[in-house]
């Protein structure tokens, strides 16, 4: 069994795609840093493809962050396994520039994601359909082979997909995989209910009535530490992922956040170091400026004129435009 990680709970910083990248993990870590990062999600059959150079900057990674997770998703089991070898093998981060001795700490596979284009090939959520169940364990196997002795994979998944269905899990448990992340709603559910942590506590139930070592992360309407430490303790539980918490408090992690007590000054300078970040890791137009303003409401808010202030900066065409406003 090959563990992420001997300290429980632990805590991840959830991927959420053009939002996770190497450029905010960078800025949380200096805020307060989670035990294990997720990377965005990325096509497996897209990086096996003339497409790959495109892909790769959802993968970039700098040497000086943490313990970070590549999230794969795709549908050809071929290709699960040619990247995961990549993956294992250290190529692809040394393909990524890394230098010798860096590497991925593990690779976690996307059965949870519900956006409608990906659900409509039958990748992500679409997984959790019991007619896609034989696709689901080619997947896994052919990942797990791929990664071999080197790296440990996890799922990330749902309760069920139209309805709660924990027979998914008993499902998952037979592949003794290292971790599985609940999210606590079913995908027809989205996001529009509470998550339902009793339903993550009896995942984790089953998992000891299995036998098995598989470590039980939760994910869902986690609002800080203190919060994903109760209800970890609660459903006993190995770790809590927290997603869009860090929109709130980019300190989400911290034992005592002091993010209330920032003044303007000190949320503007941090927003600078995010767009200055930004500005020198994606020197050649890879991510377009306006990706920024998915970030922009997390810091400029909480002081008088912060709303005109951010009306001003999202309308920014250039780094050098947004970091003379700032």
């Amino acid at each position: 069994m090959k563990q992420y990680l001997p300290k429980k709970p632990f805590f991840i910083l959830a991927p959420m795609d053009d939002v996770t990248d190497t450029v905010f993990r960078q800025v949380i870590a200096e805020c307060a840093e989670p035990d294990l990062y997720f990377t965005e999600f990325v096509n497996v059959d897209g990086l096996m493809s003339p497409g790959r150079p495109n892909l790769l900057k959802k993968l970039r990674f700098a040497a000086k962050e943490g313990r970070l997770v590549a999230q794969l998703w795709g549908l050809k089991p071929e290709n699960f396994r040619a990247v995961a070898q990549q993956i294992a093998d250290g190529s692809l981060a040394r393909e990524l520039g890394l230098p010798d001795g860096v590497n991925f700490a593990g690779i976690d596979l996307n059965m949870g994601c519900p956006a409608k284009g990906e659900v409509k090939n039958g990748a992500c959520s679409a997984l959790i359909r019991r007619e896609s169940w034989p696709l689901a364990e080619e997947i896994i196997r052919a990942t797990i082979d791929g990664a071999g002795t080197k790296l440990p994979v996890s799922v990330k998944t749902r309760l069920g997909f139209s309805e709660v269905d924990l027979e998914w899990f008993d499902f998952l448990f037979q592949f003794e995989l290292d971790m599985i992340i609940v999210h606590g709603r079913t995908r027809k559910q989205m996001s529009k209910v509470p998550a339902d942590w009793s339903l993550i506590g009896q995942v984790r139930e089953k998992r000891d009535s299995a036998g098995v070592k598989t470590l039980i992360v939760g994910n869902g309407d986690v609002e800080n530490r203190a919060h994903g430490l109760a209800l970890a303790e609660e459903h006993q539980l190995d770790g809590i992922m927290i997603g869009r918490g860090v929109f709130h408090d980019p300190f989400v992690f911290a034992e005592e956040s002091p993010w209330e007590t920032y003044s303007k000054e000190q949320r503007i300078a941090l927003y600078r170091k995010h767009v200055e970040l930004f500005a020198e890791t994606w020197q050649h137009g890879e991510r377009p400026v306006h990706t920024l303003n998915k970030f922009c409401k997390i810091y400029i808010q909480g002081f008088d004129g912060a709303k005109e202030l951010r009306e001003h900066l999202m309308a920014a065409s250039s780094t050098d435009e947004l970091l003379a406003a700032l």
